[in-house]
């Protein structure tokens, strides 16, 4: 069983509730999205393919016990959900990055997903799958990705609807370079938002690097 890998690499995770900690990151190939600030569409074409037990051992290469399933759209790959499972057999804290335009029902139940909800800015609202929202676990995060002012407003009534943060962690982030994280900050904090506002950490420690 094989599945197409970008690249395998260690850093620290720059984003979500896990930000700062050391994370092996597995990034697969392909994405049926092509969001408006995508900053991986290096990761659109190209990488290897691997046998999921070559992964295993080089995941475990690193030492590390946090691992983030990524892309592109890692769930694209219907294999992916293997990997997933083994990896969590293996004893790993493993999160997923999706986008939220493929059923997530059928992730391991260990796995947190990081569910990107995407707002109109991005260019993808139409391809959300709301359905995801209702398998939402507590121990799942919902990112809103947001390019403006008309994004926040979008978003906070979606928090507002779904009741979001009553089912699990909300990340509310700004486009890199287009949306600043101050006005954003304050945003939040006039409005009371329940909500964790971020910044790509990785970003700011290595800049706009690929497999950072």
């Amino acid at each position: 069983m094989k599945l197409k890998i970008h690249e395998i690499f260690h850093s620290l995770q720059g984003e979500s509730s896990r930000v700062g900690l050391p994370t092996v990151f597995v990034r697969l190939t392909g994405c049926p999205m092509r969001c408006v600030y995508c900053d991986t569409a290096y990761a659109f074409n190209g990488g290897s393919n691997m046998e999921i037990a070559d992964i295993l051992a080089q995941v475990a290469e690193h030492g590390t016990r946090y691992i983030t399933v990524t892309g592109g759209e890692p769930l694209a790959q219907k294999d992916c959900h293997v990997l997933l499972k083994n990896l969590c057999d293996a004893g790993y804290s493993v999160s997923l990055e999706t986008g939220g335009a493929i059923d997530t029902s059928p992730v391991d139940i260990r796995v947190s997903v990081i569910l990107d909800v995407k707002t109109p800015g991005s260019g993808e609202v139409e391809n959300n799958i709301w359905g995801n929202l209702a398998h939402l676990k507590n121990t799942d995060e919902v990112k809103f990705v947001l390019c403006d002012r008309a994004d926040y407003e979008w978003a906070k009534e979606i928090l507002a609807i779904h009741h979001l943060a009553d089912k699990c962690t909300v990340l509310f982030s700004p486009v890199y370079g287009q949306v600043n994280p101050t006005e954003l900050a304050n945003w939040v904090l006039a409005d009371k938002l329940p909500v964790r506002m971020q910044v790509q950490l990785h970003k700011i420690l290595w800049g706009e690097v690929a497999g950072k």
